[in-house]
């Protein structure tokens, strides 16, 4: 893929720039439990995906403010789990490539902003520009996240690459009209081992005109 029309990098957050895996399988296991919801069901679609999104999606007899109730849970359940929380392999190379290069990035998440900044700080990162599930009308994989990201940015969509490691995310940046980097073997415009090939490939790009 040609990186050469990049100008800005959106990025996922949870299992993209930060391995919180472990701890978004607990806190759904938790919720689950609690719901009577069989928890591999659960994990199946989870990922990626807004929490009110899933649970529509699991439990369809509830109404909006059940629902809302239950994403609220879920959510709750992930605040205070960090313990084995960490940057993904090649983050911070990627980031420190990025500023070296000077290009522009963001954080668009189906998180709330309370989790986002926790995961993130555990991380040891602070993104410039975050987009969370409280910032949009409909998470992913509508587009909307990541067309505000970009539009906060100040950059074309169309010249923003949007790194992902989940399909329903890389569809939203599809639908965004950004090229698309995947990780965890999945297909997108680029496919990733890690984050540390994005940022060898970056570096050596030519500079966009």
């Amino acid at each position: 893929m040609e990186l050469v029309g990049i100008v800005a990098v959106l990025f996922d957050m949870d299992g993209t720039l930060v391995d919180s895996d472990a701890a978004v399988e607990r806190a759904w296991e938790r919720w689950a439990a609690e719901y009577a919801v069989d928890p591999a069901a659960a994990l199946a679609i989870a990922h990626g995906s807004p929490a009110d999104r899933t649970i529509r999606r699991l439990l369809p007899a509830l109404d909006e403010a059940a629902i809302a109730a239950a994403a609220a849970r879920q959510l709750a359940l992930q605040y205070d789990d960090l313990s084995d929380v960490t940057a993904t392999p090649g983050a911070h190379e990627l980031l420190d490539a990025l500023a070296r290069l000077g290009l522009p990035w963001a954080v668009v998440t189906s998180a709330d902003r309370r989790l986002a900044e926790a995961r993130l700080g555990a991380a040891g990162i602070k993104a410039p520009v975050l987009v969370t599930v409280e910032d949009v009308s409909v998470g992913k994989p509508d587009p909307e996240g990541y067309l505000r990201g970009a539009a906060l940015l100040g950059v074309p969509v169309g010249r923003c690459l949007v790194v992902e490691d989940a399909e329903v995310g890389l569809r939203a940046g599809r639908a965004a009209g950004a090229m698309t980097a995947a990780l965890k073997g999945l297909d997108g415009d680029l496919r990733l081992p890690d984050l540390a090939q994005l940022a060898r490939q970056l570096e050596s790009t030519p500079t966009a005109p």
